[in-house]
């Protein structure tokens, strides 16, 4: 299986912390990434995502042999206009996270960078059809970059917004809400005793199983 994750934004760290937790978690496939290098070096809010669109979709109209393409920003940006362009599966990180929760029947809540992020999580949420099964959208207070680096401190916080999502909102599970989260999942978890639902390693799952359905019906 050919699995294309595609990153929106121009940060090249961002794509390759995203492929190996992707090709961890799907090690028989083979997993490749894409750097949007026309668009900001993170996207948080409406007006990065909008920036961000234009070469996204150039991106993915010129790679047409993939069995599935990943779209790797947690906002889903461009998911609906790649769908219309690409022959094959695609799937964004938020959208599996959500899926990925939903089939394993828990009450989730989303802990992400910054407020600037929540309408735009809460508006996937709400027109992708999971508003009931969702306890809360949390921002961290960290820019994507600052989460995207690891450091001590971030992973401290962040742990201490999982718990919060848990003990204030009554979360049962936690969505790690930004790509950059993706490679702190097993940390993250240690810090918290949440359990932690990362977009990345769900789509690879969900993706090999989109690909391999669309393939029957060939």
């Amino acid at each position: 299986m050919r699995l294309l994750y595609i990153n929106p934004n121009s940060t090249e760290a961002m794509t390759q912390g995203v492929l190996a937790v992707a090709r961890a978690a799907l090690p028989e496939a083979e997993v490749t990434g894409l750097t949007n290098t026309g668009a900001p070096p993170a996207i948080e809010g409406p007006a990065d995502g909008a920036a961000a669109l234009p070469p996204l979709l150039e991106l993915v109209a010129a790679n047409r042999d993939a069995d599935a393409i990943v779209i790797a920003c947690f906002d889903d940006t461009g998911l609906e206009q790649a769908r219309a362009l690409a022959p094959c599966p695609v799937l964004g990180i938020g959208q599996s996270a959500y899926v990925m929760a939903t089939l394993l029947g828990w009450r989730f809540s989303v802990v992400t960078s910054l407020s600037v992020s929540i309408p735009v999580i809460e508006g996937n949420i709400a027109a992708q059809g999971f508003a009931g099964g969702c306890a809360s959208v949390r921002a961290s207070g960290l820019p994507v970059l600052t989460i995207d680096e690891g450091s001590e401190t971030t992973r401290d916080r962040l742990a201490r917004a999982i718990l919060s999502a848990r003990n204030d909102d009554g979360a049962e599970a936690v969505v790690l809400g930004c790509a950059g989260m993706a490679p702190l999942q097993a940390d993250l978890s240690a810090r918290s005793g949440v359990p932690l639902i990362d977009g990345v390693a769900a789509s690879a799952q969900l993706a090999r199983a989109a690909a391999d359905f669309a393939r029957r019906l060939q």
